[in-house]
């Protein structure tokens, strides 16, 4: 289904989007950050916020590591502050980049078990599906940041994949 280059190339894409997000999160107060918007999670950091949650969840099932820790159920409050969230998001985006690039074909076969907070019970999916949601997830969840920011009068930078420098 999936390849490590495609988990490395989605791993840099995320942690692009992210600086750039930041970017333009920089732009506005406190409040415009905090302010309830009618999106799904209300504010821009909310949503931010259940992103990294989200994030640092598969990133436990995948890697073993530290999970999100205690939060409000899908990491609202995650973070304070988008000073807190960026620096966050930053060390997270480092743990994804560094998970992708030591994946191994074999490592995208066979299926993850897990107990689902969403569905109250065990779950189990293949591991080219659960990658793909995580990759998916933070899509998704950036175009509503995206378009709070943008809304707010924030400049946002494009997010096409294919503009994706060898940098990035």
């Amino acid at each position: 289904m999936i390849t490590p280059t495609y988990c490395v190339t989605m791993a840099r894409y995320n942690a692009w989007q992210n600086r750039e997000v930041a970017r333009a999160m920089e732009t506005l107060t406190d409040a415009e950050l905090t302010r309830d918007r009618g999106a799904f999670f209300g504010s821009i950091l909310a949503t931010c916020n259940h992103l990294l949650w989200g994030d640092r969840l598969w990133m436990s099932r995948f890697d073993g590591g530290e999970g999100p820790g205690d939060c409000a159920p899908r990491g609202l409050d995650l973070t304070p502050t988008a000073a807190v969230w960026y620096a966050e998001r930053f060390r997270t985006d480092g743990r994804i980049l560094l998970w992708a690039e030591q994946l191994r074909a074999i490592d995208l076969t066979g299926d993850l078990k897990w107990v689902s907070g969403a569905l109250g019970r065990p779950a189990q999916k293949s591991m080219g599906l659960v990658i793909t949601h995580m990759f998916n997830h933070q899509i998704h969840h950036r175009g509503q940041i995206h378009a709070m920011l943008t809304a707010a009068g924030a400049k946002t930078a494009d997010t096409d994949l294919i503009l994706m420098s060898d940098q990035d």
